[in-house]
This record gives C-alpha cells, structure tokens and sequence, in this order.
C-alpha cells in the first residue's frame, strides 16, 4: 500500500466480491465487479434492491465476457430477479456498453444526464468530431509529430462503437440536485465535469453512502483530457471546481468508486487529488519556462513510460488539460507556429 493509500480507510480490507458473486457494503447496496479488457482491469457495479427486482448502477462494456458475468450474477447472486431499472454515472464504454442490452432484456429505462446521454448517442454513432479519426489533426496541431504513432492513430479502430454499439433510444434525465428513490432509499445526484460532460455521482444520506463513478477514485487520479469536439476546453479547472460540491458530505462518507475498493476518508482523498495536479501543474509550468512546449513534448514530462497509441492519445489529452489551465489562468502563453503546431510558454 502506497502511503496516499494508508491515509484512507478500508472498512472491507482486501475482500473483494469473486467471480460470480456480490458483496453487500451497506443495506440493500450490493458490490459486483466485471473484467475491462484494459490496463484499468475492472469495473465496480452498484446493485440497490428494489421491491420487485435490482436497480443497477452502471453496466460494463458490451463484450461476450461481460454478457456472460451478467448471465451468472441474474442466474445466481440476484436469484433471478429483474433489473428495474440501468443507471449510468456517465457515458464512457465501462459505464454505458450494455445499458442497451439490459435495458432491452429487462423492459426498463436509462437514467442518465442529458450530458452524457447526448454525448453516448453520438460517440455510439461515430459521428464526425468525435470519431477515431478526429482525433489525428487535433494531435498533429498539439506537436504530435511521430508519423509512425499518426499512422497507428489513424488505423485505429474506433472503439467507441465497438464497446457501446448502441444506447437506448430514450431515457429518463438526471439533474443536479434531483433526488429519486431506489432501493428504499433517497438519492442525490451531484454532476462533475471535466473527466466527462455531466457526470453524476450519487449520495444517500440515509446510508452515508457516495456512489462516486469516476469522480473521486482511490488510487488514480481520474483522465481529464482535451478532445478534438472540444479544443479550447479547460477541463482540469472544471473537475477541480466540481470536487467543491462534495464538500457538505460526511468524511466519513463510504464512498464507492467505480475502480479500486470502497474507502473512508473522502475529504482527505480529494486534498490528495488537488495536491497531485498541483504539483503536474508546478512540473508542466517549470518545462515551459525555458522554451515553448507543445503538449506532445510534456507527455514524456508527465509520463514516464513506453505509451501505445491508445495510451498516448489520453497521456496527450491530458497534458493539454493541464497546459489549458495554466493558459486560462495567464500563467503561460499559447502560440501557433509557422509549422502551424501550438505551444505554450511561460508569460513574462
């Protein structure tokens, strides 16, 4: 356990629910985890008993090895009860894939902020802007020379569709502050941005449980990149503004992230997250003191191992995350050179 870690607390230690099981981690609310084929190796779901069934709280991707966990867990664990309703923190792959699938075999809705619904239709659909090939002249403008990575880029398959390869057709909207009953309890969202358009964490006082998404994790600090539909956004002062809205909550909240266990310890968490991009922001600030850097050029600054092309393209993103709040905040200048590459440098 690293020393960040050894600071929060793990009331269920190193148990994690196996296989083909659920672990309950508070009254009603049940743990299951399904396999990611990722460096990022898993995904926790949330399971709230209902009256007639099991809400869920996202969903996994829509892969044969994900349907096939589902099968075990509503043939075994959920003793063959329904879902009744799909839930989804926000619309990446892990969280929305098989909203779809279960939504169509359970006869129920989506529960999603207009946000990340909108954002899921699109990206399911491949549309123009934030397609796989999108992303090529985008990185080309940030100094992503490389053309043996652009090739890569640009053969790549958009795996968007690929692990969310449809999103139901409608959907029941989530707003900041609403509150809905499920599993006998009361459940506040509240949205985050900058990790995703309009993310929804979810709050019940009555058990002093956070379900966090990827809002707030135990060990990583959650990407924020700047993408190619949106290239003049400044997501890192948008996820850093949005911890504040956890600030009311119980320290002693338990807080369940959707990667890593459930821990206690929420405001100590999110002091360390500040300190982590604190200090990205210090390192990112000395590199561009000297000479105008590109975001290419701080990705091996920020990090520091061998990158394949799906990494990179996160690792640059976020590098950008950074460089843009230093800019917003007139800490650097941004310049476009004669080859047509933006690079930031320190302001005088």
């Amino acid at each position: 356990m690293n020393p960040l870690e050894s600071q929060l607390d793990y009331p269920f230690g190193d148990t994690l629910p196996a296989s083909g099981t659920v672990l309950e981690v508070a009254p009603g609310v049940a743990w299951m985890r399904l396999p990611l084929p990722f460096a990022l190796d898993h995904i926790n779901l949330w399971l709230l008993r209902e009256d007639a069934g099991w809400s869920v709280v996202d969903c996994g991707v829509a892969l044969d090895a994900s349907k096939d966990a589902w099968n075990v867990m509503l043939a075994g664990p959920l003793a063959g009860q329904p879902l009744t309703r799909v839930v989804a923190t926000h619309c990446h792959p892990d969280h929305v894939g098989l909203a779809d699938w279960l939504c169509q075999r359970f006869g129920v809705s989506l529960w999603m902020t207009a946000g990340e619904y909108a954002f899921a239709r699109m990206m399911s659909a491949g549309l123009p802007g934030v397609d796989g090939p999108s992303a090529v002249p985008h990185f080309e403008r940030h100094g992503l020379v490389d053309p043996e990575m652009l090739e890569k880029m640009r053969s790549r398959k958009n795996y968007y569709p690929s692990l969310v390869p449809s999103v139901p057709s409608a959907y029941v909207r989530l707003q900041d502050q609403q509150s809905f009953a499920a599993g006998g309890c009361s459940w506040r969202v509240i949205t985050g941005f900058g990790h995703s358009p309009e993310h929804a964490a979810l709050y019940c006082e009555q058990l002093n449980v956070l379900i966090s998404g990827d809002m707030v994790l135990p060990r990583i600090s959650t990407n924020m990149s700047v993408f190619a539909v949106e290239p003049e956004a400044n997501p890192l002062q948008q996820y850093l503004d949005s911890l504040e809205r956890f600030a009311g909550l119980p320290d002693d909240v338990l807080v369940l992230p959707s990667h890593g266990r459930p821990f206690r310890g929420l405001h100590t968490r999110i002091k360390q997250l500040r300190d982590h991009h604190e200090a990205r922001l210090a390192e990112v600030l000395a590199a561009c003191a000297g000479q105008p850097r590109s975001a290419a050029e701080i990705v091996p600054i920020m990090f520091r191992r061998p990158l394949d092309a799906h990494q990179l393209s996160f690792a640059l993103g976020e590098a950008l995350a950074h460089l843009h709040k230093l800019w917003r905040d007139g800490i650097v200048r941004r310049d476009t050179g004669n080859d047509g590459i933006i690079r930031f440098i320190k302001a005088q």
